[in-house]
This record gives structure tokens, C-alpha cells and sequence, in this order.
């Protein structure tokens, strides 16, 4: 899939409030497009402001995402204090609390596979360019970007990955079994609302985005760490209902 073509999808794919967010893609190819193209310095100034705009959201959605992940951890905390001893009733009320965590570790998906996109974007857009006109500033610029508050998503993946074990502590064995089991073509039919398509879209894409391939140079990000089946089977899991007996 030529990558305009996907990052117009991840657009559509991701929240409405993000959507004005994401690299201009389109309009930057189709200024390097024009004749004559922008000179280095009005492209270059273009394309710094693309990352003050990812720096700016990026960072405002990490910092709303401590609070949350903070302000998470004590109503469960709350609920384990009330509960004590009583399996049953924590089984009943983790409920309320379970579309709260499954919304988080969505969004913080959504923000990885954000950093991604944009990234990759960038990376084509400044190969574009060298080539329409026989320059060299990829390399030096994707350099300063690997640096930028946006590309750091360690973070972020470590709060998914704390929530994942949370997730599988404070929800029953017997569920996740379940939710393990499930395909994930028959969840992805029966759950087309919320967040959980645009998470499994983004889990997706940063697997293809990140795959090895021949196309795979310098400037590509690194493989995942988990295998293809590990990220849709646990977006399924997190994503499926808990039953109440």
C-alpha cells in the first residue's frame, strides 16, 4: 500500500481530535511536486513546524496519560481496599472500571502508532524531496528527529505494557482464557464501536510498518517486539467483554 494512501487511513482510523494532528503529507508531496520546489531552507522551515505541532500533542497526550494512569491505579486500589476478601463483589464492580482501562490502553496505542506514522512520513516526504532536488538533507534531518519529543514513545509503550499486566491480574483467569480464544476476526465484527477497531487498525499498521522486508533501510523503524498473533490476540483480549454470572 503506497504510504499516502495509508497514513489517510490512520487519519480516518485514529480520533476525530487528533485528525488535524498528523503530518501534512499530501500538501508536502505536492509542493515538492510543483516546479520549481521549495528551496532547502523554506522546506526545511516547513517541516519544523510539522514537529512543533507532533512535539505539542504528542507531549500534552503523554502528560494527560500519567495523570490517568495515576488517577486509574487508586480507584482500583480503592476497590481492592473495599472489596477485601470478596471475589465476588470485586468481580461485580471491576466491571465499571474495565471499559475505563480498555479505553487508556487504546489511546496510548493510538499515540505509539501516532509517533510512528509520523515519523515514517516524514522519512518519505525528505526522500521525496532529496531526490526532486538531487540534495542530501535526509540524513542529517532524521537525525535531529530521532531526538524529538514525539519519536520517544518508551513511556508510553511502558504504560500498555503495565496495563496488560494489570489487566490479566486483576481480571479472572477464566476470562482471559476466553478472551484469548476468540478470533479475531469474529471480535473485530461483533465490536465496530468504541475504540478497540481503531486500536487493532493501529496494531496492525505499526506491524507492517515495522516488518522487515526489502525495503527495509536506515531510516525504517525497528521490528516489534511481540509477534503478530501476540498484538491482535491481545488487543481481543483486552477488548472482549467480561461476563457477569
Amino acid at each position: 500500500m503506497k504510504f499516502g494512501k495509508r497514513i489517510k487511513e490512520q487519519i480516518q482510523e485514529s480520533l476525530p481530535e487528533w485528525r488535524d494532528k498528523f503530518l501534512r503529507y499530501k500538501e508536502l508531496k505536492n509542493l515538492i511536486s510543483s516546479a520549481p520546489a521549495p528551496a532547502e531552507s523554506i522546506f526545511v522551515g516547513l517541516l519544523n513546524a510539522e514537529i512543533d505541532k507532533f512535539n505539542a500533542f504528542f507531549v500534552e497526550q503523554e502528560e494527560d496519560f500519567i495523570i490517568h494512569h495515576k488517577e486509574l491505579q487508586y480507584r482500583i486500589q480503592r476497590l481492592v481496599e473495599k472489596c477485601g476478601d470478596n471475589e465476588e463483589m470485586f468481580r461485580l464492580e471491576i466491571g465499571e472500571i474495565r471499559k475505563d482501562i480498555v479505553n487508556f490502553h487504546g489511546e496510548m496505542v493510538l499515540l505509539v502508532n501516532y509517533s510512528n506514522i509520523n515519523y515514517t512520513g516524514l522519512a518519505k516526504i525528505l526522500k521525496k524531496y532529496d531526490k526532486r532536488r538531487g540534495g542530501g538533507i535526509r540524513s542529517p534531518f532524521i537525525q535531529k528527529v530521532l531526538h524529538q519529543p514525539f519519536f520517544k514513545t518508551d513511556l508510553v509503550s511502558r504504560l500498555v505494557r503495565e496495563w496488560e499486566t494489570t489487566m490479566d491480574s486483576v481480571f479472572p483467569a477464566k476470562v482471559a482464557e476466553e478472551g484469548y480464544e476468540r478470533s479475531a476476526a469474529v471480535t473485530s465484527a461483533a465490536a465496530g464501536e468504541g475504540i478497540f477497531r481503531n486500536t487493532v487498525a493501529a496494531l496492525l499498521t505499526m506491524r507492517e510498518m515495522r516488518r522487515g522486508s526489502s525495503t527495509y533501510s536506515a531510516f525504517s523503524l525497528p521490528p516489534l517486539n511481540l509477534s503478530d498473533s501476540d498484538l491482535v490476540l491481545r488487543s481481543v483480549h483486552l477488548s472482549s467483554p467480561i461476563p457477569i454470572p
